[in-house]
């Protein structure tokens, strides 16, 4: 085995499968819609080439594509500050021993499993302004005021299409959180019990530093999940109403498939690409951690 190791032409023989498999459905893609982005083109006929005419004009003159971005930034920070700090909460409890441990990470998990397009009909169902649960149970208990058209309203739309994200998603994250805190060794608690450390007190300062690859991992997920979201909130609010909820994956989509622009939603889709490589790098240099060995 060692020897294959060292055997460079083993090495390269064996890695040339994928290579050519990754080139052909990532890099070769990537490299034919930024040549899309640079025509005038409707899919069919022959495209005009216009150069970066198509990047330019989603800066110059698209609001609807700046707010989309926007909207983009806050599903990432949401994410981060609301959905992994839930994520790490249950990954804490459950990792400490919690009774019916085995039961609560499998339902935790479960909707992770669960196809995006019934997980979007289902909060369709919930957010119904007639017969939804959440209307339901405002009326119920008095707050009637306060129960609203959730996803065709403007102000809260994007909050709504929100709530499905982290409900689908946080049992990811906490799964490998849970699996990072559970590979921490014992000796490590035992000892700071010894000095008269509390739960708290250990998981401040033990365990979730020494979490902290995990967690740049889970905030890098995040982040890049949220920036190229598309299939939940395309279900839920399709970018409406008024470009409300509208982020690039949607709006790449309906620039291309229902209006037919192929040079402008190419240009989009090399955005998306390029924004999720820019921040994957930033996130990697704003978590410069040691690797800790036991």
């Amino acid at each position: 085995m060692d020897r294959v190791l060292r055997d460079k032409k083993a090495i390269c023989v064996f890695i040339l499968p994928a290579l050519i498999l990754f080139t052909v459905i990532a890099v070769l893609p990537i490299f034919f819609s930024g040549y899309y982005g640079m025509l005038e083109w409707d899919g069919i006929g022959q495209g005009t080439f216009v150069g970066f005419k198509n990047y330019i004009n989603l800066f110059a003159d698209n609001d609807v594509f700046i707010k989309a971005i926007k909207n983009s930034f806050i599903l990432a920070g949401l994410s981060v500050f609301i959905q992994l700090p839930i994520a790490l909460l249950f990954a804490l409890i459950l990792a400490y021993g919690a009774k019916g441990e085995n039961f609560y990470r499998t339902v935790y998990f479960i909707p992770v499993i669960i196809s995006t397009v019934v997980i979007g009909q289902l909060w369709m169902k919930i957010y119904n302004p007639s017969y939804g649960l959440l209307n339901t149970f405002l009326r119920s208990v008095g707050f009637e005021s306060a129960a609203r058209v959730w996803l065709g309203t403007a102000e809260t739309s994007l909050m709504s299409a929100f709530v499905p994200i982290v409900w689908q998603y946080v049992g990811y994250h906490m799964l490998l959180m849970y699996a990072a805190a559970k590979s921490i060794p014992g000796e490590i608690y035992e000892a700071a019990r010894i000095d008269g450390a509390s739960h708290m007190k250990t998981s401040l300062s033990i365990t979730i530093p020494l979490m902290q690859p995990i967690i740049k991992v889970c905030v890098t997920f995040a982040v890049i999940g949220s920036l190229k979201s598309f299939d939940l909130i395309y279900i839920l609010t399709n970018g409406g109403p008024v470009h409300s909820s509208e982020v690039p994956g949607t709006l790449m989509f309906n620039t291309i498939f229902h209006k037919f622009m192929y040079g402008n939603g190419s240009a989009m889709a090399v955005f998306i690409i390029v924004e999720c490589l820019v921040l994957t790098v930033i996130i990697q240099r704003l978590f410069k951690v040691e690797q800790i060995t036991y």
